[in-house]
């Protein structure tokens, strides 16, 4: 069987991911791709590299024209998918790869993102650990979903990452430190200053320090529901000059008498199966080259037993797994298809 797909923001770097995934997926069928002020486009004259989807135009976004398709995927900025999404029918499978359906707490959202808050939909991390239940994951919560939030790309990072540990009471949740090297596609095709290549190249630029970036309260929220009680989390994003990948650096206290042995077992069985989260032998750490264009999720973990901390270094590709990868893997589950449907591990190399 096949569905019918609308993607909007189909001219940005995440609505382009999501057409590159799509125009391979076996069941999945793109028929409707919308912009603001691109509509009216070819396609093809944003996203060239789309050359099996150069028959489409970009239409205006708008619910009318995005109703009346199986699935929607609003790859929008927040603030903007949450009054479109309340205006789709209700059978519909709709996936903001935005920020507006991420958050629980609406307080979360008015502390960093501010205007009305649209509540939260099913979580798009399949493979989260969840507390409470034997080999419990947030996929549970996206069998037969309507509604999902696709994460945030360093808030799902740190938090598969750290979650094994606060699941299998290794780790004290109260002195977390993450710091990422980040490619600047994560802040999509806006013209700043600080995403031009003059500015990138040949340098390492941390922003949104302090405490202010959005995705620390999806962290928290995430972590929690892998059993920790009141997380605090320091998190320190840095830019790059890659086009695209996450490398997280994520470290926490280990209880007294944690052995290294014990942390090692603790992330494979973790992630024991899973088809897109890898746990690396001791002593091998990631590299974001090996899991560019794919949906992979590569981690090390290793014990500083001198300072008593874990450290877990995890590397994706922001705009697969970190964004279109996990809403279409998302999907899939919804639907009942295959997980992997239409996703590679395989990245692209050199």
């Amino acid at each position: 069987m096949t569905f019918s797909v609308a993607v909007a923001g189909a001219s940005g770097y995440a609505g382009g991911e999501l057409l590159r995934i799509l125009a391979g997926h076996p069941e999945l069928e793109v028929r409707t791709v919308t912009a603001h002020q691109n509509a009216g486009h070819p396609l093809i004259a944003h996203q060239p590299h789309l050359r099996s989807l150069a028959h489409l135009t970009l239409q205006d976004t708008s619910a009318e024209t995005l109703s009346g398709h199986d699935v929607v995927f609003l790859a929008l900025p927040h603030g903007t998918s949450g009054e479109i999404a309340s205006q789709l029918p209700a059978d519909t499978i709709v996936v903001d790869c935005g920020a507006d359906h991420r958050l629980e707490d609406p307080a979360d959202w008015a502390a960093f993102y501010g205007g009305e808050h649209f509540g939260a939909w099913a979580y798009g991390v399949p493979e989260l650990p969840i507390a409470g239940t034997t080999g419990g994951k947030q996929r549970d919560h996206l069998v037969g979903a309507r509604r999902i939030a696709a994460p945030g790309c360093n808030a799902s990072a740190v938090s598969l990452a750290l979650a094994p540990g606060i699941q299998a009471g290794l780790i004290d949740d109260e002195d977390i430190v993450a710091v990422l090297a980040v490619g600047p596609s994560g802040a999509g095709k806006s013209l700043k200053t600080m995403y031009l290549a003059s500015e990138i190249l040949g340098s390492a630029n941390p922003y949104a320090v302090g405490g202010t970036h959005r995705h620390i309260p999806e962290i928290q929220q995430n972590l929690r529901k892998a059993g920790a009680g009141s997380p605090t989390v320091s998190f320190t994003p840095v830019l790059v000059p890659m086009s695209r990948g996450i490398l997280a650096t994520s470290t926490a206290r280990v209880k007294p008498g944690v052995t290294a042995e014990q942390v090692q077992a603790a992330w494979e069985d973790a992630y024991a199966g899973e088809p897109f989260v890898h746990v690396l032998p001791a002593g091998v750490l990631p590299r974001t080259s090996d899991v560019l264009g794919a949906n992979t999720v590569l981690i090390g973990v290793a014990l500083d037993a001198a300072a008593g901390r874990v450290v877990t270094v995890l590397a994706i590709d922001n705009l697969y797994k970190g964004t279109a990868g996990a809403a279409i893997q998302s999907v899939n589950i919804a639907l009942g298809l295959d997980e992997t449907a239409g996703l590679t591990v395989n990245g692209v190399a050199p």
